[in-house]
């Protein structure tokens, strides 16, 4: 078995499993944060539903630690009253990103399971550990059970040769392998990465690669782990531990071998984390902020990388540069080392452990027509702000916050640029929200078709994560697709029952189970895409929201308006304006299961 069918296996009754099983594993680590939480604890409370374990279950304030909007500070507050009720540990607003919190106290290690409301939660595959974000539907029943069902990935080896470049940083590798890869060639599957460069890396270099495994819409990036982070990882848990590692005749669906010596520093081209380029081609761009943090680049490493650019010189008249530890523990560091004295005299802005930028609940957000260089790990259209977002290293992001322009660290100039802002007023249009009536559960069903051929559709596009804190079902519907280009009125025009076909990777990106809930809410029968991002399949499938995948509709000519009719069960496709028919992949055993129950409760 691969590293990631011996996890699901240990933490299941199953001896050995292999990819397109689906089994229940126990969780050793069941997590919500202040962003899903008090959905959680909705569920938990509405159904009657107990804790499995309080011990394994925990939550984690990190979107919103300065507790600055009264919203995220009243939900927070909910879930404080709700943990002290059930005996659970909360690690506050003081804490930081509650993925690293994982790590560094020993609640994670290798061979691990843990699942929480955080997208991002695989970047425990940096400790060879399995880490899944949920939808709080998931992650309540996580609470409940302590297990969830879980199908088991295909496997990709990856190996890594060469030696690095001197410029190249671990943000530069993963942004690399995002150019070969994109956004979805690898949709779904485990990755494994192999070679001499790999053992070398460091904790933090890992944990910046296997950040941004969501971003390529893997369901994990594993490393082995090597003896120091098997030490460190004793070391955090007080225990001797054993490192879970692949058979020599594991299979993998695919291999690769990279040379990394041909690696260069880049950097993603605002809208796509995927949209990488070597940053030469982009330099001279004119910016008006940096940011420099996230869960993928807010470690001790990145701090004095940072530090080391900004020491003795000052940021750029007009640039504003924000940096936020990913921990408290990190931040106390960069005191003790003397890192915020450099970052203060430079000019910087430095903020409390968190997310920042990336939860639109801190500091890091940009402005319309504010661009910035960012260490984080997203840059879809309005999820750091209004702005552009270029994505970039943090000594790249700190070089071109002391240049005005972006740059590398080996390439600033000894005068910065100057320039004025561009100010635009902000506006948003109103959308109208449309109810319909619950109906009989049906197996087939007859739809207007809304077809929306693009890939790589995010959460951020469908539902923008500045209505995060929108609890009421109901209420979601009004805002779906009003961040995607040219459907801006979907919410207007649509009508219940109509069916919505797209293309691969539909769902990309942020565990928000309102980007499932606001189609139910607008009575939108059914989504067909050609795939569909990992967290949202298991979103939609756990709401009873019908989600199925097809590999062509060529042969029926399908047009944007047409009606079809749809069976569930059999995965037969009609086009009723020609009587063309065909097959797509129907529902399986447990999605039925979840459909005909009207949901995962």
């Amino acid at each position: 078995m691969t590293i990631i069918e011996k996890i699901i296996a240990a933490h299941s009754v199953e001896k050995a499993v292999k990819p397109g099983d689906i089994v229940d594993i126990e969780i050793d680590a069941r997590v919500a944060r202040d962003f899903g939480g008090p959905n959680v604890v909705k569920n938990i409370e509405t159904y009657g539903l107990g804790i499995a374990d309080p011990s394994m279950t925990f939550f984690t304030f990190d979107t919103n630690p300065t507790g600055s909007d009264q919203k995220y500070a009243a939900n927070q507050q909910v879930v404080r009253v709700f943990a002290r009720k059930h005996g659970i540990k909360v690690f506050d607003i003081n804490n930081g990103i509650g993925t690293h919190t994982l790590i560094r106290e020993g609640l994670a290690w290798p061979g691990s399971t843990a699942v929480t409301t955080d997208s991002h939660a695989n970047i425990l595959g940096a400790i060879g550990a399995f880490g899944q974000g949920m939808g709080d539907k998931d992650v309540a029943v996580a609470f409940y059970r302590g297990k969830v069902w879980f199908k088991v990935p295909p496997s990709v080896k990856i190996n890594l040769i060469g030696q690095l470049p001197e410029r190249v940083t671990a943000k530069d590798v993963i942004l690399n392998l995002l150019h070969k890869f994109g956004a979805n060639s690898l949709l779904g599957a485990s990755v494994e990465f192999y070679g001499e460069v790999v053992d070398k890396l460091t904790l933090d270099q890992r944990i910046t690669i296997a950040s941004m495994g969501t971003e390529m819409g893997v369901i994990i990036l594993l490393f082995p782990p090597n003896k120091a982070i098997m030490d460190f990882c004793e070391k955090q848990t007080g225990r001797k531990l054993e490192a879970v590692v692949a058979d020599a005749d594991a299979v993998y669906a695919d291999e690769f071998t990279l040379d990394v010596s041909t690696f260069v520093p880049m950097v993603s081209r605002p809208g796509k984390p995927h949209d990488t380029v070597d940053i030469d081609t982009e330099k001279r761009v004119k910016i008006d902020s940096a940011f420099v943090g996230s869960c993928t680049n807010g470690r001790m490493e990145d701090m004095r990388a940072v530090a080391n650019v900004l020491k003795g010189r000052k940021v750029a008249p007009g640039v504003v540069l924000k940096i936020v530890p990913a921990t408290d523990k990190i931040w106390r560091q960069c005191l003790d080392e003397g890192l915020l004295t450099i970052f203060k005299d430079a000019g910087a802005l430095v903020s409390n452990a968190g997310c920042a930028g990336c939860a639109a609940g801190q500091v890091g957000q940009n402005g319309p027509g504010e661009v910035t260089i960012s260490t984080g790990n997203r840059n879809f259209p309005g999820k750091q702000g209004k702005g552009l977002v270029y994505l970039a290293s943090p000594a790249s992001a700190a070089a071109s916050a002391v240049a005005g322009y972006i740059t590398t660290e080996d390439d600033i100039p000894d005068h910065p640029a100057h320039f004025d802002y561009e100010n635009e007023a902000l506006s948003f249009k109103p959308a109208v929200m449309h109810t319909h009536p619950s109906e009989e559960k049906q197996v087939e069903v007859k739809g207007r078709v809304w077809l929306i051929e693009k890939d790589d559709i995010d959460t951020d596009m469908i539902f923008h994560n500045r209505y995060l804190q929108i609890t009421d079902p109901e209420k979601m519907g009004q805002y779906i697709f009003d961040n995607l280009k040219g459907y801006e009125d979907f919410a207007k025009k649509v009508k219940p029952g109509d069916i919505v076909i797209t293309g691969k990777n539909f769902g990309a990106g942020s565990s928000r189970q309102q980007a499932v809930d606001g189609f139910k809410t607008l009575g939108v029968q059914a989504i067909l895409a050609r795939s569909f991002g990992a967290i949202y399949e298991r979103n939609a499938i756990n709401a009873s929201m019908p989600i199925l995948t097809y590999d062509s509709l060529t042969d029926i000519d399908l047009h944007d308006g047409d009606n079809i009719s749809l069976n569930f069960e059999t995965g037969k496709l009609i086009n009723e304006r020609n009587g063309k028919s065909t097959q797509i992949t129907p529902f399986s055993e447990v999605q039925m299961e979840i459909y005909k129950n009207d949901g995962l409760f």
